[in-house]
Protein backbone atom coordinates (compact mmCIF):
# COMPACT_ATOMS: atom_id res chain seq x y z
CA UNK A 1 0.00 0.00 0.00
CA UNK A 2 1.24 3.92 -0.85
CA UNK A 3 0.24 6.76 0.82
CA UNK A 4 -3.51 8.22 0.01
CA UNK A 5 -4.31 4.41 -0.05
CA UNK A 6 -4.37 1.96 -3.63
CA UNK A 7 -1.74 0.32 -5.48
CA UNK A 8 1.83 2.28 -5.99
CA UNK A 9 0.85 2.70 -9.83
CA UNK A 10 -2.13 4.19 -9.06
CA UNK A 11 -0.41 6.38 -6.40
CA UNK A 12 2.34 8.27 -9.12
CA UNK A 13 -0.49 8.50 -11.72
CA UNK A 14 -2.64 10.72 -9.56
CA UNK A 15 0.19 12.86 -9.15
CA UNK A 16 0.31 16.61 -10.24
CA UNK A 17 2.54 16.27 -13.74
CA UNK A 18 4.06 19.06 -13.01
CA UNK A 19 5.35 17.37 -9.50
CA UNK A 20 6.42 14.55 -11.60
CA UNK A 21 8.57 16.25 -14.12
CA UNK A 22 10.61 18.44 -11.68
CA UNK A 23 10.56 15.31 -9.74
CA UNK A 24 12.28 13.26 -12.56
CA UNK A 25 14.83 16.24 -13.42
CA UNK A 26 15.85 16.62 -9.43
CA UNK A 27 16.75 13.04 -9.38
CA UNK A 28 18.66 12.71 -12.53
CA UNK A 29 20.94 15.58 -11.92
CA UNK A 30 21.30 14.23 -8.00
CA UNK A 31 22.16 10.81 -9.86
CA UNK A 32 24.59 12.28 -12.17
CA UNK A 33 26.55 14.24 -9.57
CA UNK A 34 26.88 11.15 -7.50
CA UNK A 35 30.28 8.97 -7.72
CA UNK A 36 30.11 6.73 -5.36
CA UNK A 37 28.94 3.05 -5.41
CA UNK A 38 27.10 2.72 -2.27
CA UNK A 39 25.41 5.78 -3.67
CA UNK A 40 25.03 5.26 -6.77
CA UNK A 41 23.44 1.23 -6.18
CA UNK A 42 21.03 3.11 -3.87
CA UNK A 43 19.50 5.43 -6.67
CA UNK A 44 19.17 2.35 -8.85
CA UNK A 45 17.28 0.69 -6.38
CA UNK A 46 15.18 3.90 -5.95
CA UNK A 47 14.37 4.53 -9.43
CA UNK A 48 13.76 0.82 -9.61
CA UNK A 49 10.80 1.58 -6.89
CA UNK A 50 9.53 4.37 -8.94
CA UNK A 51 9.92 1.95 -12.21
CA UNK A 52 7.54 -0.12 -10.57
CA UNK A 53 5.44 2.11 -8.76
CA UNK A 54 4.46 3.49 -12.57
CA UNK A 55 3.15 -0.09 -13.60
CA UNK A 56 5.57 -1.11 -15.72
CA UNK A 57 6.14 -4.60 -15.27
CA UNK A 58 9.44 -6.98 -14.45
CA UNK A 59 9.35 -7.84 -18.22
CA UNK A 60 8.72 -4.69 -19.81
CA UNK A 61 11.90 -3.22 -17.65
CA UNK A 62 13.71 -6.03 -18.65
CA UNK A 63 13.34 -5.06 -22.33
CA UNK A 64 13.91 -1.65 -22.55
CA UNK A 65 17.11 -2.03 -19.98
CA UNK A 66 18.32 -5.19 -22.42
CA UNK A 67 18.34 -2.83 -25.54
CA UNK A 68 19.88 0.01 -23.34
CA UNK A 69 22.84 -2.21 -22.57
CA UNK A 70 23.29 -2.13 -26.35
CA UNK A 71 24.53 1.30 -26.67
CA UNK A 72 26.32 1.22 -23.26
CA UNK A 73 28.53 -1.82 -24.29
CA UNK A 74 30.30 0.70 -26.48
CA UNK A 75 31.23 2.22 -23.55
CA UNK A 76 32.09 -0.20 -21.94
CA UNK A 77 34.32 -2.28 -24.25
CA UNK A 78 36.25 1.44 -25.07
CA UNK A 79 36.55 4.01 -22.07
CA UNK A 80 39.28 1.27 -20.60
CA UNK A 81 41.21 1.84 -23.03
CA UNK A 82 41.04 5.39 -23.25
CA UNK A 83 41.54 5.99 -19.26
CA UNK A 84 45.34 5.87 -17.64
CA UNK A 85 46.10 3.58 -14.71
CA UNK A 86 46.99 -0.23 -13.32
CA UNK A 87 46.59 -2.43 -16.43
CA UNK A 88 44.03 -5.46 -16.65
CA UNK A 89 44.43 -6.41 -20.24
CA UNK A 90 46.70 -6.03 -23.11
CA UNK A 91 46.01 -5.95 -26.80
CA UNK A 92 48.72 -5.16 -29.18
CA UNK A 93 49.59 -1.60 -28.59
CA UNK A 94 46.14 -1.16 -26.24
CA UNK A 95 46.36 -1.22 -22.65
CA UNK A 96 42.67 -1.87 -20.72
CA UNK A 97 42.94 -0.01 -17.05
CA UNK A 98 41.00 -0.99 -13.89
CA UNK A 99 40.13 2.86 -13.77
CA UNK A 100 38.89 3.08 -17.11
CA UNK A 101 36.57 -0.27 -16.24
CA UNK A 102 35.38 1.19 -12.80
CA UNK A 103 34.18 4.86 -14.70
CA UNK A 104 32.44 2.86 -17.07
CA UNK A 105 30.74 0.72 -14.63
CA UNK A 106 29.68 3.73 -12.66
CA UNK A 107 28.41 5.65 -15.90
CA UNK A 108 26.66 2.80 -16.59
CA UNK A 109 24.86 2.74 -13.07
CA UNK A 110 24.33 6.52 -13.87
CA UNK A 111 22.56 5.91 -17.33
CA UNK A 112 20.42 3.02 -16.42
CA UNK A 113 19.08 4.94 -13.11
CA UNK A 114 19.26 8.10 -14.77
CA UNK A 115 16.48 5.92 -17.48
CA UNK A 116 14.74 4.09 -15.25
CA UNK A 117 13.83 7.35 -13.44
CA UNK A 118 12.47 9.62 -16.18
CA UNK A 119 10.38 5.92 -18.05
CA UNK A 120 9.14 6.02 -14.20
CA UNK A 121 8.27 9.51 -13.58
CA UNK A 122 7.76 10.87 -17.23
CA UNK A 123 7.66 8.13 -19.58
CA UNK A 124 3.72 7.81 -18.99
CA UNK A 125 2.88 11.43 -19.25
CA UNK A 126 0.38 11.95 -22.54
CA UNK A 127 2.06 14.06 -24.65
CA UNK A 128 -0.92 16.69 -24.51
CA UNK A 129 -0.36 16.39 -20.45
CA UNK A 130 3.16 16.55 -20.39
CA UNK A 131 3.23 19.60 -22.89
CA UNK A 132 0.52 21.14 -20.72
CA UNK A 133 2.62 20.88 -17.42
CA UNK A 134 5.50 22.01 -19.28
CA UNK A 135 3.98 25.37 -20.57
CA UNK A 136 2.65 25.94 -16.91
CA UNK A 137 6.22 25.38 -15.22
CA UNK A 138 7.03 28.29 -17.64
CA UNK A 139 8.54 26.93 -20.94
CA UNK A 140 8.48 28.85 -23.39
CA UNK A 141 4.76 28.59 -25.27
CA UNK A 142 6.90 27.85 -28.71
CA UNK A 143 8.88 25.12 -27.59
CA UNK A 144 5.62 23.92 -26.07
CA UNK A 145 3.77 24.15 -29.98
CA UNK A 146 6.71 22.23 -31.37
CA UNK A 147 6.31 19.35 -28.95
CA UNK A 148 2.63 19.11 -29.31
CA UNK A 149 2.84 19.38 -33.06
CA UNK A 150 6.09 17.27 -33.95
CA UNK A 151 4.11 14.53 -31.67
CA UNK A 152 1.25 14.71 -33.77
CA UNK A 153 2.77 14.72 -37.20
CA UNK A 154 5.06 11.95 -35.69
CA UNK A 155 1.64 9.85 -35.80
CA UNK A 156 0.58 11.20 -39.20
CA UNK A 157 3.93 10.54 -41.08
CA UNK A 158 3.49 6.84 -40.20
CA UNK A 159 0.37 6.33 -40.94
CA UNK A 160 1.02 8.22 -44.31
CA UNK A 161 4.38 5.92 -44.58
CA UNK A 162 1.83 2.59 -44.19
CA UNK A 163 -0.06 3.60 -46.88
CA UNK A 164 2.68 4.33 -49.23
CA UNK A 165 4.38 1.01 -48.31
CA UNK A 166 1.04 -0.91 -48.85
CA UNK A 167 0.59 0.92 -52.49
CA UNK A 168 3.91 -0.63 -53.10
CA UNK A 169 3.71 -4.04 -52.16
CA UNK A 170 0.47 -3.75 -54.11
CA UNK A 171 2.43 -2.96 -57.33
CA UNK A 172 4.24 -6.08 -56.49
CA UNK A 173 7.37 -4.25 -55.26
CA UNK A 174 10.07 -6.76 -53.62
CA UNK A 175 13.25 -4.94 -52.38
CA UNK A 176 16.84 -6.23 -53.27
CA UNK A 177 20.12 -4.97 -53.06
CA UNK A 178 19.47 -3.12 -56.37
CA UNK A 179 19.66 -0.15 -58.39
CA UNK A 180 15.66 -0.17 -59.12
CA UNK A 181 15.26 -0.54 -55.06
CA UNK A 182 17.30 2.49 -54.19
CA UNK A 183 15.35 4.23 -56.55
CA UNK A 184 12.21 3.12 -55.07
CA UNK A 185 13.19 4.25 -51.69
CA UNK A 186 14.34 7.68 -52.91
CA UNK A 187 10.83 8.28 -54.46
CA UNK A 188 8.99 6.32 -51.36
CA UNK A 189 10.74 9.31 -49.83
CA UNK A 190 10.66 12.23 -51.41
CA UNK A 191 6.56 11.50 -51.41
CA UNK A 192 6.61 11.22 -48.29
CA UNK A 193 7.82 14.56 -47.03
CA UNK A 194 5.71 16.25 -50.05
CA UNK A 195 2.52 14.79 -48.82
CA UNK A 196 3.92 15.73 -45.36
CA UNK A 197 3.81 19.33 -46.26
CA UNK A 198 0.37 19.20 -48.04
CA UNK A 199 -0.84 18.05 -44.61
CA UNK A 200 0.99 20.21 -42.57
CA UNK A 201 -0.36 23.11 -44.90
CA UNK A 202 -4.15 21.65 -44.44
CA UNK A 203 -3.85 21.09 -40.40
CA UNK A 204 -2.73 24.88 -40.34
CA UNK A 205 -5.46 26.21 -42.27
CA UNK A 206 -7.77 24.05 -40.34
CA UNK A 207 -6.66 24.95 -37.30
CA UNK A 208 -6.57 29.19 -38.20
CA UNK A 209 -10.54 28.04 -39.16
CA UNK A 210 -10.99 27.26 -35.59
CA UNK A 211 -9.52 30.64 -34.07
CA UNK A 212 -5.98 29.31 -33.75
CA UNK A 213 -3.54 32.33 -32.94
CA UNK A 214 -0.06 31.21 -32.30
CA UNK A 215 -0.81 31.20 -28.71
CA UNK A 216 -1.60 28.11 -26.56
CA UNK A 217 -4.38 27.98 -24.19
CA UNK A 218 -4.28 25.92 -21.55
CA UNK A 219 -7.61 24.46 -20.70
CA UNK A 220 -7.02 21.85 -18.48
CA UNK A 221 -7.07 22.60 -14.26
CA UNK A 222 -4.27 21.35 -12.12
CA UNK A 223 -4.92 21.09 -8.18
CA UNK A 224 -2.69 20.12 -5.96
CA UNK A 225 -3.21 17.71 -3.44
CA UNK A 226 -2.32 16.87 0.02
CA UNK A 227 0.00 14.05 -1.33
CA UNK A 228 2.07 15.79 -4.06
CA UNK A 229 3.01 17.74 -0.89
CA UNK A 230 3.43 14.43 0.70
CA UNK A 231 5.54 12.95 -2.14
CA UNK A 232 7.40 16.46 -2.46
CA UNK A 233 8.58 16.23 1.13
CA UNK A 234 9.92 12.39 0.71
CA UNK A 235 11.33 13.15 -2.54
CA UNK A 236 13.24 16.05 -0.64
CA UNK A 237 14.43 14.07 2.23
CA UNK A 238 15.57 11.08 -0.21
CA UNK A 239 17.38 13.77 -2.57
CA UNK A 240 19.63 14.78 0.91
CA UNK A 241 19.93 11.16 1.97
CA UNK A 242 21.43 10.34 -1.40
CA UNK A 243 23.33 13.10 -1.44
CA UNK A 244 24.92 12.32 2.14
CA UNK A 245 25.75 8.92 0.94
CA UNK A 246 27.59 10.04 -1.90
CA UNK A 247 29.80 12.56 0.65
CA UNK A 248 30.17 9.77 3.21
CA UNK A 249 30.63 7.06 1.04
Amino acid sequence: MWPGGGSGADWLVRRDPRLRILAAVSLALVIISLGSLPALLASLGLALVLARASGQGWDTLGRRLLLFQGLLAVLLLTLPFKVPGAPILELGPLTASREGLARAFLIMLKANAVVLVLGGLVGGLEPVVFGHALARLGVPEKLVHLLLMTVRQIALLDQEYRRLRQAMRARAFVPRSNRHTWNSYAWLIGMLLVRALGRSRRILAAMRCRGFQGRLYLLDTEDWAPADSTFTVALGLLLAALLALGRLS
